[in-house]
């Protein structure tokens, strides 16, 4: 699954990292829903950490589509909130 983090580039996800994206992605809508910053904060730079553990960075000439697009580490939890669909940034 190829994953774009806005102002960084795509970066490659096999299938079988989703589930502990997916439990990040839950805390971070949970410190959303609580309207606790820092624990916004803290759970977006865990989730954006761990999709860059686990992943693999595309090359910037890269023209490959994204599946997913996730907010870059700096982005307010209003930004994050208007991005999040029914299943949160990553879908399970």
């Amino acid at each position: 699954m190829i994953v774009r983090i806005m102002g960084e580039g795509q970066i490659d996800i096999a299938e079988a990292d989703l589930d502990v994206l997916n439990a990040l992605d839950g805390r971070l809508e949970a410190a959303i829903a609580a309207g606790d910053e820092d624990a916004f904060r803290g759970r977006l730079h865990d989730l954006l950490d761990k999709v860059r553990h686990v992943g693999k960075a595309l090359p910037d000439d890269s023209l490959e589509p994204s599946e997913l697009i996730l907010p870059p580490a700096d982005a307010s939890m209003d930004e994050v909130r208007e991005m999040l669909g029914d299943e949160g940034l990553i879908p399970g």
